[in-house]
This record gives structure tokens, C-alpha cells and sequence, in this order.
């Protein structure tokens, strides 16, 4: 549950022009509440505390996140196609930002991956970073957005072309294979989301 520390109104405010409903407080000692896709936002006089199945839906729009963020990302599937799912997380020069995972289907290992790349980008896109460095063990993935490698599978494709939609977002961005080590919270989130389903 994610407490963030801001001015109350401000945050009232940047809710209210992303379309969040709005209400007043349950107590007291609440300002106000505001419900943002899959998250609720309860403010207090120097303090916003976000609950839900999806805090970043709020914590996205009331926090300023301009600059850099590292983007870590990993699909995991049981089986070649089978039950699968994603994990990601996004670090920034205060440390980890967000992160995620949740199961996707069945789909094969390559499409995963693809997937959890898009988790990523979106979440970084909402948070309004201008620049990513991503990083993923999958070298399929890696070497296609960049375009060293060809993507025959039209599945696989229109993921690429997905990706470069949402890379058009940022200033700059980067893409670099890792090994698995480095990418260990990642894997972690996915295998969780795998193991929780």
C-alpha cells in the first residue's frame, strides 16, 4: 500500500483532470477519496495512501517521474505454449518505482516475454519518464526491437510493432540483454504470479 507524501490538493487536482471520481472522506481525519481505475486514493493533511488491486492507476498520476528510469522485464511460461505470465519492475535513481506481475493465458515463452515488455512500458509511460534503459533475458526479444533480428511470426510482430508504438513515447531508450541474474526481481514477479494462479 503505497503512501506518497504531497500537497492533498495537488494531488486532488491531478485525479480530477485524469478523470478519477472523487468523494468525500470516510472519517475525520480524510480529506477526500478518489477512485482511479483499479485503485483508491485516501488523503490525509500531508499524505496520499493508495489502495487496491492496481495502486499504480493513482500513484501513476499523482506522482512526477520526468527523466530516467531503468525498466526490467521478464514473461515466464510453463510449457511452449502454456500457462503464462509477466513480471517487471522500474528503478529510478531513488530505487524501485513500481513493479507488477500478473498471469496472461497460455501463450509460448517468446510472446510472454513480449508481453511483459509491453507491462513495462505502459507502466513507465504512465508515470511519465522521458528516457528507459530496458533490460530482459530474452535475446529473441531483444534483438528484434532493435531490429538485428527478422520477426517471422506474426504474433511476435505485432507485439514488436506495439513496443515501438509505445517507445515513441520517450526522448531516448535503450534495450540490452541481461543475464537472468540481473534480471532476478523480474523473473521472481513472474514465477509469483505463475505459482499464485
Amino acid at each position: 500500500m503505497p503512501v506518497i507524501d504531497c500537497d492533498p490538493a495537488d494531488a486532488r487536482e491531478r485525479l480530477e483532470a485524469a478523470g478519477a471520481d472523487l468523494s468525500e472522506g470516510n472519517t475525520e481525519h480524510e480529506r477526500w477519496r478518489a477512485t482511479h481505475g483499479d485503485a483508491t486514493a485516501v488523503a490525509y493533511d500531508d499524505q496520499v495512501v493508495v489502495q487496491g488491486a492496481d495502486p499504480m492507476d493513482v500513484v501513476a498520476v499523482i506522482e512526477d517521474h520526468a527523466g530516467r528510469v531503468h525498466g526490467y522485464f521478464d514473461g515466464a511460461s510453463r510449457g511452449n505454449p502454456g500457462p503464462a505470465a509477466v513480471g517487471w519492475v522500474l528503478v529510478a535513481s531513488g530505487g524501485i518505482v513500481a513493479e507488477g506481475n500478473d498471469t496472461i493465458g497460455t501463450m509460448t515463452n517468446n510472446r510472454a516475454e513480449y508481453e511483459a515488455l509491453i507491462a513495462v512500458l505502459e507502466a513507465a509511460v504512465d508515470f511519465g519518464f522521458d528516457e528507459i534503459e530496458l533490460r530482459g533475458d530474452s535475446q529473441l526479444v531483444v534483438k528484434q526491437v532493435t531490429g538485428e533480428w527478422n520477426t517471422n511470426d506474426p504474433a511476435l510482430r505485432e507485439r514488436r510493432v506495439r513496443v515501438r508504438e509505445l517507445l515513441s513515447n520517450f526522448d531516448d531508450w535503450t534495450i540490452t540483454h541481461v543475464p537472468r541474474e540481473v534480471n532476478e526481481r523480474a523473473d521472481e514477479l513472474a514465477n509469483d504470479a505463475l505459482d499464485d494462479a
